[in-house]
């Protein structure tokens, strides 16, 4: 006779209720998982999705997603022709605020050159930019659509593609626009900014700048090889693509990510609380049936069984309710959850030691009853 079982059954609207507590306490570690992965997924995913081998930045300076680059637009041509590189190409990047419809739109603009490397990844809907001016390609994440018009400062852009899950280490939606375009955007002066400047003598401002230049190198060529050759020129830096995405991982998203994992440790430990109380209480509204189970003769390890059977069954039944909750709503979520297998393995085996150890209370508590207890009024 399973005595977990009989005794769930006794009070299976109670029992599923308290499950349901716990699923959604569960559900909410998941999701803090889900976003703590998200975060390294999200700042990644312009960098891989450039596909670049080699950055080059500003001298002293740890790339344009970390902090301000500003290089010379000739640099393009002086990295394309270091031994190993196949192709190079100009990028800018700058966070703007667009209007489209009377909707304010928020979006990181990456200024590239079409023919070159650095153009939108994962392209879903529509094509990639074929003019020089005024076309845009955005993530669907923005809200925008294919043939909506967003201005951007004192221009209209024409929406011709869609891309997924592009977005910046912030949770901004990407955007691709010329380099023309976006030089125009990020370094021209307002008119009156820019009559003022004249009046002073310093003449229009260069609009031939940069925040950095990535490559994409030859088959067999070192990559470290190339970044310490363009090192060698004083007032550019260079860094491959993997030292570009730990200085994401470890510096731009470092605290944020620390932050989310010491809030999840939390909440385990709060789990862990709770299911503890919960099998202790349990337990001790069993007392006198447990005295009687003592008394008529049924063995510790009967008992025991029944208490451990039930704390693995409240934790397995929540951590489902809870994972499958948090699987159909993670898309409604404003920044990405990212929910791998392993993910969900590694919390499910913790919850299952969780309620292994949660037990020991009422466990101790059951052995200590004294079987006279059940002759009691």
């Amino acid at each position: 006779m399973n005595l977990a079982y009989r005794d769930v059954r006794h009070n299976l609207g109670r029992f599923l209720l308290t499950c349901l507590g716990l699923g959604l306490l569960l559900g909410v570690v998941l999701a803090m998982i889900g976003i703590y992965r998200g975060l390294v997924v999200e700042a990644l995913t312009l960098v891989q999705g450039m596909k670049a081998d080699v950055w080059v930045v500003e001298a002293n300076t740890q790339g344009p997603f970390a902090e301000a680059s500003r290089i010379p637009g000739g640099a393009r041509e002086a990295v394309a022709r270091l031994p190993g590189v196949a192709a190079a190409g100009s990028l800018t990047f700058q966070t703007v605020e667009g209007d489209s419809s009377g909707q304010k739109v928020r979006l990181m603009t990456i200024g590239y050159e079409p023919d070159r490397p650095g153009g939108p990844a994962n392209l879903i809907a529509g094509r990639a930019i074929g003019r020089s001016h005024y076309e845009l390609v955005a993530d669907v994440g923005s809200g925008l659509r294919l043939d909506d018009r967003v201005r951007l400062g004192r221009n209209l852009f024409q929406v011709v593609g869609l891309t997924k899950n592009q977005v910046a280490s912030g949770g901004d939606p990407a955007a691709w626009i010329t380099l023309l375009d976006s030089q125009r955007l990020q370094f021209d002066l307002a008119p009156p900014a820019a009559r003022v400047q004249i009046a002073r003598g310093m003449g229009a401002a260069d609009r031939d700048i940069v925040n950095a230049v990535i490559a994409r190198l030859d088959p067999g060529a070192a990559a470290d090889e190339v970044a310490t050759a363009a090192r060698r020129w004083k007032h550019l830096s260079a860094m491959t693509s993997a030292e570009q995405e730990t200085i994401l991982t470890r510096s731009v998203v470092d605290r944020a990510r620390r932050q989310i994992g010491m809030f999840t440790t939390i909440l385990l430990v709060v789990s862990a609380v709770i299911i503890a109380l919960i099998i202790y209480t349990m337990t001790m509204e069993k007392l006198k049936q447990i005295a009687t189970l003592k008394l008529i003769g049924a063995p510790d390890r009967k008992i025991v069984a029944m208490i451990v059977q039930q704390s693995l069954a409240l934790g397995m039944i929540g951590f489902c309710a809870g994972a499958a909750l948090i699987m159909i709503i993670k898309d409604a979520f404003p920044r990405r959850v990212v929910l791998e297998l392993d993910n969900l393995l590694t919390l499910g085996a913790i919850v299952f030691a969780v309620c292994l150890v949660a037990s020991a209370l009422g466990v101790r508590a059951a052995l200590k009853v004294d079987p006279a207890t059940a002759l009691g009024g």
